[in-house]
């Protein structure tokens, strides 16, 4: 991955999650990523740049074996901290995972996508993992507040001025050229940035609202075909004296001179 979190970033990374419309967003982000993955006990789930654990936390009550992996130290121990014991965290980058092909049921990319200096290598990796779905979370690039975001990023650097923001378009594009033809199903959230409560989370979770292409977030989904990681074999042969005698049907004759 391009950025690395430090420690002030991944202290403000969870500061702003913490409460109020940091919150809101999150919840908001983390059920439509839900009603993606759909989990399910004894389902495998690896979140690829799991960060603090915000991601994962979610899932913990649903009886998966959950596995998260992070370039930053810093990010992985408030993971630690957060999760304790009940996931498995490694450290690495997305674009070279140290798992086995189809270890996994679901490969999560949240929020770590726009983070990476290879994001179609990223993607790559997450197909080769997961046997059965890739699930990703973006900031949406053409969503008002991101756009402001964006623009803020220039005069007041954060962590964001780090990030590239994708489209749906431009995901479901690079996913073809990867991927070829594969199914994807893709939803936005996040419509009403600026306001809270309960009656803007049930707007939010309409389902004709959340086919529109201004969310602040962007959640799909995508079935891979089969992904392998391939090695070169060393080929191993045997070496035969000129003079040593033939096998086979050539023993029972004798040559005459």
């Amino acid at each position: 991955m391009v950025y690395e979190f430090d420690f002030k970033a991944a202290q403000d990374y969870d500061a702003f999650f913490e409460k109020g419309r940091g919150r809101h967003c999150l919840n908001l982000e983390i059920k439509l990523i839900g009603s993606l993955i759909r989990p399910m006990p004894g389902k495998r789930l690896l979140d690829i740049g799991c960060g603090t654990g915000l991601s994962l936390e979610p899932f913990m009550d649903f009886g998966m074996s959950l596995t998260g992996i992070d370039p930053s130290a810093y990010m992985l121990d408030k993971a630690a901290e957060r999760l304790g014991h009940r996931v498995d965290l490694h450290r690495g980058t997305a674009e070279d995972l140290p798992f086995d092909d189809n270890a996994f049921d679901t490969a999560l990319l949240f929020f770590s996508l726009e983070f990476s200096d290879r994001p179609a290598k990223a993607i790559e990796e997450a197909c080769r993992v997961a046997r059965e779905q890739v699930v990703i979370g973006v900031h949406n690039r053409y969503a008002p507040q991101n756009i402001a975001r964006r623009v803020k990023g220039f005069f007041f650097p954060d962590m964001y001025s780090h990030a590239h923001f994708f489209s749906v378009w431009e995901l479901k594009t690079m996913m073809t050229s990867i991927l070829g033809k594969v199914p994807v199903k893709w939803r936005t959230t996040v419509q009403i940035p600026l306001f809270s409560g309960r009656l803007i989370s049930r707007v939010e979770r309409f389902r004709l609202i959340q086919w529109s292409y201004l969310g602040g977030f962007i959640g799909m989904r995508i079935k891979p075909v089969p992904k392998f990681r391939t090695r070169p074999l060393v080929l191993k042969t045997r070496s035969c004296k000129i003079n040593e005698p033939a096998t086979g049907l050539a023993l029972g004759f004798k040559v005459k001179e």
